[in-house]
């Protein structure tokens, strides 16, 4: 009977014995595979995470708390201090621009003589040159309040903005109202050759003839720059110069 032991076996015959070598690899897998599904105990859970104080302690034992800042109180506010605001900065200046308060009432919305846009304007600057237009834009703006004038000169479309409340006009005055009341509120469009009423030459005529008239009485009708108590009052009001 042979014996299976390779101890028995010449030594120079590597071949047999790497080939049982390779046969008994599978069994000590499966030996290992046996022991490692038999029942243990659990695992031991795992420790809480620990939680780092926003705070850096140096020592337990002589710091207890937070280390405290020192915090300093805001400075005082200088709006509390001198109030300015803009209600009375626009007050202010309409009071040295606008004593007797005439530009303010002609320009209110309420008047019911307020200028609109499309009517024809006429002002009167302290140097004497008069300048007259169409009323394109007006911009209610407190102090910064304008009107935008265009007219024709010399075939030429000429547009200007004049400031209401500026020391610079002495007078405005409406020459013609507009025949219809315009559905916009700025009439850009008027620089288009198909709506633009060109110049206003002869409407401004018509109307320094009648007040001369006016003014004579040749028409029987009082002058309103003379039935007024201060005739400053009526030099930006309508018809007044």
């Amino acid at each position: 009977m042979a014996s299976t032991a390779p101890i028995f076996r010449q030594s120079s015959c590597w071949k047999p014995l790497l080939r049982q070598s390779r046969q008994r690899r599978p069994c000590t897998r499966c030996l290992s595979t046996a022991l490692s599904t038999t029942p243990s105990q659990p695992p031991p859970p795992p420790p809480p995470p620990r939680l780092r104080s926003p705070f850096r302690i140096l020592n337990d034992s002589t710091h207890t708390s937070p280390k405290k800042i020192k915090t300093y109180p805001p400075p005082p506010s200088h709006r509390a201090k001198h109030p300015f605001p803009l209600a009375d900065w626009q007050a202010q200046h309409l009071a040295e621009l606008d004593p007797t308060g005439s530009r303010s009432r002609l320009f209110d919305e309420t008047n019911p003589d307020v200028p609109r846009v499309g009517d024809i304007l006429l002002v009167t600057f302290k140097t004497g040159d008069p300048f007259a237009g169409v009323c394109m834009v007006i911009k209610r703006r407190g102090v910064d309040t304008g009107v935008l004038l265009r007219n024709k000169l010399l075939m030429v479309g000429v547009e200007m903005w004049v400031k209401v409340y500026s020391p610079n006009v002495r007078a405005i005055e409406v020459v013609k109202r507009a025949e219809k009341r315009a559905r916009r509120g700025k009439l850009y469009y008027m620089r288009k050759p198909k709506h633009d009423k060109g110049s206003v030459e002869k409407e401004v005529e018509e109307y320094l003839k009648r007040r001369r008239l006016i003014r004579s009485g040749a028409l029987g009708v009082k002058d309103p720059s003379k039935s007024a108590k201060n005739p400053s009052s009526a030099r930006s009001g309508v018809g007044a110069r």
